[in-house]
């Protein structure tokens, strides 16, 4: 065990200032000033500086998997929305989108800590203070300020950065040759409209994620279970789905269908973290519980109805 030479040192102010192992000499170490650490350390009980040595939980992969997916999910929305109900290329650039993602996201991995490797080192997220280490720089007299910002989430907060940048990149090179050559149905001015959208919400992304990556962290189950029923809604709504005939009637409705399913299943994992399999399994059979209701229903409110009814005094 080392001999901690905090015990005759002043302690560090803040809570997130703390000192850097300057050496270890066999069990005695050598600390150096109070002050930030290190990128990829965060400090101890005792206010040292020590690497975080370990990995992301089952919470904190989920967490990284929906900031993954934010990019995907509106490259897929704006794609179907500009391409037009002729448009062959959709499906393509559908395709094209997911292995953009899915390339920049195996690339993040594979250049963050250890290079070249697929796993990642982390350091526990404690409390929501983690996300905002800025906002708890300490000023001993009021005056000077003693600045110890550093990523206390390691690397959580800047991953989805890097992700991000990858995903830009890997769409301005691949995107504007594929819809140039297949979207020959559009127009010359609506073709690149999906890859302008993305210039917007990456930028958006990035303020997002950058100002409430903590709220989001905590947040994003929720978030995702809400968002997916109310987009569910509205679709069957706009589609005019009254019935499971109507469902059957194109694919397109069933893939929107299953693909909200997996929404809702991705948001029920996050938020039991499936720590006990046996009570939290059985949750997912509510999956499909949104959608039964509302076609069940839909003839309830019909909204001619209820005027003809309204019409009629009853």
């Amino acid at each position: 065990m080392f001999h901690s030479a905090v015990d005759i040192q002043p302690a560090c102010l803040g809570l997130y200032c703390g000192r850097t192992v300057l050496s270890v000499n066999g069990s005695v170490e050598t600390y150096g000033d109070c002050g930030v650490c290190p990128r990829g350390q965060r400090t101890d009980d005792n206010k040292i500086c020590r690497e975080c040595m370990g990995s992301p939980d089952r919470y904190d992969w989920l967490y990284l998997g929906f900031m993954a997916m934010l990019p995907l999910v509106l490259h897929w929305f704006f794609i179907e929305w500009y391409s037009g109900k002729k448009s062959s290329s959709a499906l393509l650039q559908h395709v094209t989108a997911l292995f953009e993602c899915s390339v920049a996201a195996i690339v993040t991995l594979l250049v963050s800590d250890p290079v070249g490797s697929l796993h990642i080192r982390s350091c526990k997220v404690k409390k929501l203070s983690d996300w905002y280490t800025m906002l708890y720089n300490p000023s001993p007299d009021y005056i000077t300020t003693v600045h110890c910002t550093h990523e206390a989430v390691y690397p959580l907060y800047t991953i989805v950065f890097i992700y991000y940048a990858f995903c830009l990149v890997l769409m301005m090179l691949l995107r504007p040759l594929l819809v140039k050559k297949i979207a020959c149905g559009l127009g010359k001015s609506d073709r690149f409209k999906s890859i302008y959208a993305a210039l917007y919400f990456f930028p958006i992304l990035t303020v997002l994620q950058a100002v409430g990556g903590g709220l989001l962290y905590y947040a994003f189950p929720y978030i995702i279970l809400v968002l997916s029923l109310v987009t569910l809604a509205v679709y069957m709504s706009a589609s005019e789905v009254e019935s499971f005939k109507d469902l059957l009637v194109r694919k397109k409705r069933l893939v929107v269908l299953f693909s909200h399913w997996l929404l809702h299943a991705y948001g029920i994992i996050s938020i039991s973290k499936l720590d006990k399999l046996e009570q939290d399994l059985p949750l997912l059979a509510l999956v499909p519980a949104p959608a039964l209701f509302y076609v069940l229903t839909a003839k309830y409110t019909e909204p001619s109805r209820i005027l003809s009814e309204g019409g009629n005094g009853h």
